[in-house]
């Protein structure tokens, strides 16, 4: 009988096993060390079904990979070891699987511990390695910037537009052209403001808020009109699909529009006529919409705040903050009033408030990692963050209602196993999740939790299992509503600038405004297929900048470490694993404790419990445990941090 096979994407794991994801099958097929043929970190591979998938007894599918259809890269990041008529080059991805033998005459004037970009000229195949020709020397691996580079050369990201891009972008200069104004609210006479971090360029919200005769509450969400002027078809269109989404990597940004655009005519500076595409709503002290409307506007914004102004604004706490803004104070205590009623209503409604610290990487002139802290997050950060939800849900249903071809924002609820597993760890705290009778999962009960867990010494941990617990959110073309923000109707319309879903709706938008609603099937069908794609494309493009992003501060907090070797904190057991214990210290830094750095006695491992029990104290260790621990080693370019336990 021939067995079935199934077309994917195969990923590997350092140790030689791995998997592999169907599109629109959830599990992935597990591929032992033996199976995976000579398949690299992913490729596209087809894989024969050995062992059927069995639910009843937990038990994955497992397959074999019988040809590799295409090979997901030809170009390989990693440091060049140099021997007399050889040399190796160690891949940065740790899960490609080989290192890539280089030949003397193929590896040009590359140095022993330099970067490099290593193409590949024949791959691996029984038990050898792969071969490669080193083609660019990206330079040595402590130099300044190179490790940042490296990350950029790895994922193939484009960090530079194409002259055809740009000169797009500063044919539209940097004032508006009042001949596009019919059409349009002319709201430059309101008082309006922009509320972000110190650093940021790409303003693309601004809001305006009142008080109503009848005690509900006016708030306008103005958003940067960015369709306005990345038209579809255009350069500058095809390669903000191509990007997706801006990535942060500390310090360097690779943007989704030019500068002149991002910092420029879109962003919405103070005291400057900008085009906006707008959401108005009046809401009640119960935080119910009773009205809404979506449109296109001219606005200038009043004032520039940071976030830090507007808490000591809040807080009463800077004399000269408050003096400088004395005539504008009213607005910001309305804004928090608003806020707080609108967090009360999504946290009724079972909204996570996971208040899980960022880290902040502080960084030398130089770029290199000198501090390492939470990052630190106020109020006013969150009058914003309710601002734009409440803004996202309501443009999202009512597009939803509409029919329109859209992208929405799908955070589905988790998995029914995952939430076994996750209260097998919470019952370590004294925590359950609750299903009810239908197997349906509610957000409240893990606001439940949430909400038991704060000012506790477990909060970050529980929070952070949770966390892994909840599927990812992704853009889909149907609605599927978002269980994270206890949300029906979710898209994201406010980030045009630097997300490319935000672009799409917005035309869409555009589109229905501009045909007072009545849009044709023509338009309905074509774009709703192009939804799709989108879509599709905008969540990969996602994944790949979290993946940059992690690893950027993945690289900078082992940099940091580096020269603290022998040092001794105090931290918080964050995981449990059959290959050690990870502790994660105040300052967000996590590092593993192997099982050999754990004393003289061997470890046994409980995986139903995620705990380390030793054999002959019986000394157990799991989640949300505190120990004191040394740094041991810390290596950027391996990205890993290891600690032993102080005894």
């Amino acid at each position: 009988m021939k067995r079935e096979t199934k077309i994917g994407t195969y990923r590997k794991n350092q140790k030689g096993f791995g998997f592999v994801k169907i599109d629109d099958q959830e599990d992935e097929i597990y591929i032992a060390k033996e199976h995976c043929l000579n398949a690299l970190n992913g490729d596209t591979v087809s894989v024969e079904i050995i062992i059927p998938q069995d639910k009843a007894n937990n038990k994955k599918e497992e397959g074999k990979i019988v040809k590799v259809i295409r090979r997901e890269k030809d170009t390989v990041v990693g440091t060049f070891q140099k021997n007399r008529n050889f040399g190796f080059v160690v891949p940065d991805d740790k899960s490609f699987g080989t290192d890539i033998f280089v030949s003397k005459s193929n590896w040009g004037k590359a140095r022993n511990n330099h970067k490099v970009l290593v193409k590949i000229i024949k791959y691996p195949e029984r038990g050898k390695n792969a071969e490669g020709e080193i083609i660019e020397i990206l330079g040595g691996v402590n130099e300044a910037g190179v490790d940042m580079l490296s990350l950029i050369k790895q994922y193939e990201l484009p960090y530079r537009f194409p002259e055809e891009v740009v000169d797009e972008a500063k044919a539209y200069g940097n004032e508006i052209n009042p001949q596009d104004l019919s059409n349009r609210k002319d709201l430059r006479q309101d008082i309006i403001f922009t509320i972000d971090g110190e650093d940021a360029k790409d303003l693309d919200d601004a809001i305006h808020i009142e008080k109503l005769p009848n005690g509900n509450y006016k708030l306008d969400v103005h958003i940067a009109d960015v369709s306005h002027y990345v038209r579809e078809k255009t350069e500058l269109d095809k390669e903000a699909y191509l990007r997706g989404t801006s990535i942060y990597m500390l310090g360097r940004v690779i943007p989704m529009l030019p500068r002149e655009l991002s910092n420029g005519i879109c962003s919405l500076n103070a005291g400057e006529d900008r085009y906006t595409l707008s959401c108005s709503m009046e809401i009640t002290p119960n935080a119910k919409i009773v009205d809404s409307d979506i449109y296109k506007a001219v606005i200038r914004v009043t004032e520039r705040m940071s976030y830090t102004d507007v808490q000591k604004i809040l807080d009463k706490s800077d004399d000269e903050v408050l003096k400088k803004y004395d005539k504008y104070i009213s607005h910001f205590e309305l804004m928090a009033e608003l806020a707080n009623i609108l967090k009360n209503k999504r946290r009724e409604n079972g909204y996570l408030n996971l208040d899980i610290p960022e880290s902040k990487i502080i960084l030398d002139e130089n770029g290199f990692a000198i501090d390492v802290k939470k990052y630190e997050t106020y109020f006013s950060n969150e009058i914003i963050e309710q601002f734009m939800l409440v803004a996202n849900e309501t443009v999202a249903e009512k597009f939803y209602w509409l029919q329109a071809p859209f992208i929405y924002r799908n955070h589905e609820a988790p998995d029914l196993d995952k939430i076994k597993d996750l209260n097998k760890i919470l019952s370590n705290f004294g925590y359950k999740i609750k299903v009810s009778k239908d197997e349906i999962v509610y957000p409240n009960e893990f606001a439940k939790i949430l909400d038991e867990v704060k000012g506790k010494d477990e909060e970050k941990v529980v929070s952070n299992i949770i966390l892994r617990t909840l599927r990812v959110a992704k853009y889909e073309a149907i609605n599927k509503g978002h269980f994270g923000i206890a949300s029906k109707y979710y898209c994201h319309f406010t980030s045009p600038i630097r997300r490319y879903p935000d672009l799409f709706i917005h035309r869409i938008i555009s589109k229905y405004l501009e045909q007072d609603y009545n849009v044709n099937e023509f338009f309905i069908k074509k774009y709703s297929k192009r939804a799709e794609k989108r879509a599709e494309n905008c969540s990969e493009r996602e994944r790949t900048a979290t993946k940059v992003e992690r690893e950027a501060i993945d690289i900078k907090k082992a940099e940091y470490m580096e020269d603290k070797i022998g040092q001794e904190y105090d931290g918080i057991v964050s995981s449990v694993t059959n290959f050690g214990i990870f502790v994660e210290l105040e300052n967000t830094v996590e590092g593993l404790i192997r099982y050999e750095n754990l004393g003289d006695e061997y470890f046994i491992y409980n995986e139903e419990r995620r705990e380390a029990i030793g054999e002959h104290t019986h000394k157990v260790y799991k989640i949300g445990d505190k120990v004191k621990i040394r740094v041991a080693d810390a290596n950027k370019l391996l990205r890993r941090i290891d600690f032993e336990v102080v005894v």
